[in-house]
């Protein structure tokens, strides 16, 4: 949507394309306060339930705790110790209980930075690729440079506007008429000298500038924002670009289409069969061949980014539920916050990258700025078999099904083996407890 509008003044142009995006934040922010409102009134209803609960409970145990009181006394005068009183040095539950704090991070287990690192090299060549996806696309595709050999008839003057009212065709070196394919860009003028005066002050006013003079014009002079050149002297060439925009920014959207499909499906797969890191190197494997292709071919990108859009799906569906596993219940929300984190600064980091490759290029995008993409993928192919490495040490956590995980944890529980998860309160914290690996393999 954003490139047709951007592109269509009478549509409100890049203005309007803004506003469309501001509208879509507002329809957040209300979405967001819907869900807090909701959030507080199930909150509310909780705990009016949990209060008729409690009050059920302390009048189906009131009789047992007058018993034990009376028992409690009868021992006391006999001399016995009785139970340990809180107020003489006894530990209460509240005690025992320690609190969450920020430094618990250096106790996560390595599974877990692995898993963070994956994310920052994983999603690294998937949402800054969205960012330049348009460019690489019509570099690679949709608006290939004209051929080399061509030139204008009038090579000096604009190729088609109001500026220069006579056609000025194209012609190749044997002087025939110059074979231009459809994804290919109209061909230039070599040298442009105009100014305001050169034209109407009703047209010349909208002009971004007084004079435009190129004694060797390239692409990269030619802004097709600019009145000038998409209506006075190369509108051939920009209204070929607008159409070659609008039909990338449709073909951008495969991958999020795909991942919108096929994320529930795959979502619902992961809890069947686990193999969480699996999927991890899996996805990573499929972005290295989708970014080489995209890289060392001129195949349609129809197919890399259904691709990409399969790994994107497959990565989102394991990635964060595996955070979870990986690190205590009470650190959930923590953890969280440092995957984001740590995601947001490649986020940060990533497009400084690819400017720095695109200007050592030339200003072109192929090959080496699809071949860094291709590179952080397979840096993710690396961390995902180390992490299954550690992960069939650790009890297979990521890669088993949820219900078993806890079987085997309860195994090692119950054969006394495992002194650390034995303290846990409950079942859902006996995922997180670290099962080591003894010398011979075998787990202690």
């Amino acid at each position: 949507m954003s490139p047709i509008v951007a592109n269509d003044g009478r549509r409100g142009g890049i203005e309007a394309s803004f506003l469309i995006g501001a509208v879509l934040t507002c329809s957040n922010v209300v979405a967001a306060g819907m869900i807090l409102v909701v959030d507080n009134n199930a909150t509310k209803r909780l705990k009016r339930g949990e209060a008729l609960q409690s009050m059920t409970d302390a009048l189906l145990e009131y009789e047992d705790e007058d018993m034990e009181e009376i028992d409690l006394t009868a021992s006391r005068r006999r001399g016995g110790d009785g139970e340990d009183n809180p107020q003489d040095g006894g530990e209460t539950n509240q005690n025992k209980k320690s609190g969450v704090h920020i430094t618990d991070v250096q106790k996560f287990t390595p599974i877990f930075w692995l898993l963070t690192l994956s994310c920052l090299m994983v999603y690294g060549c998937i949402l800054p690729f969205n960012n330049v996806s348009s460019g690489i696309l019509l570099e690679r595709n949709f608006f290939t440079p004209s051929p080399t050999d061509c030139g204008l008839e009038d090579p000096d003057e604009c190729s088609a506007g109001y500026l220069h009212q006579e056609k000025n065709n194209a012609f190749d070196a044997h002087g025939d008429i110059c074979s231009i394919a459809p994804t290919q860009a109209p061909v230039l003028p070599s040298s442009v000298n105009h100014s305001v005066a050169d034209a109407d002050a009703k047209r010349s006013d909208d002009w971004e500038h007084d004079e435009y003079v190129y004694s060797s014009l390239t692409s990269k002079h030619v802004d097709c924002g600019d009145p000038f050149w998409v209506d006075g002297c190369t509108s051939d060439y920009c209204s070929k670009q607008n159409a070659a925009t609008e039909h990338a920014g449709k073909i951008m959207s495969i991958p999020f289409l795909v991942a919108a499909l096929l994320s529930p499906l795959l979502g619902h797969l992961v809890d069947r069969i686990g193999r969480r890191a699996q999927i991890i190197v899996l996805s990573s494997s499929l972005l290295v061949i989708v970014h080489l292709t995209m890289a060392l071919s001129t195949l349609s990108p129809i197919a890399p980014l259904i691709g990409q859009g399969i790994a994107y799906s497959l990565f989102s569906a394991v990635i964060w539920p595996s955070v979870s596993l990986t690190v205590p219940k009470q650190n959930t929300g923590t953890a969280f916050g440092v995957v984001t984190s740590m995601q947001n600064m490649g986020m940060s980091l990533f497009p400084l990258a690819i400017a720095a490759i695109f200007n050592s290029s030339g200003g072109r995008y192929i090959p080496y700025v699809e071949v860094f993409f291709a590179a952080c993928a397979a840096s993710g192919v690396v961390v995902g078999l180390v992490m299954n490495c550690l992960d069939s040490r650790y009890g297979n956590k990521l890669n088993a099904v949820t219900a078993k995980q806890l079987e085997v944890t309860e195994h090692f529980i119950k054969a006394g083996n495992n002194e650390e998860v034995s303290d846990l309160e409950d079942e859902d914290d006996m995922y997180y407890s670290p099962i080591h690996p003894s010398e011979e393999g075998e787990f202690t």
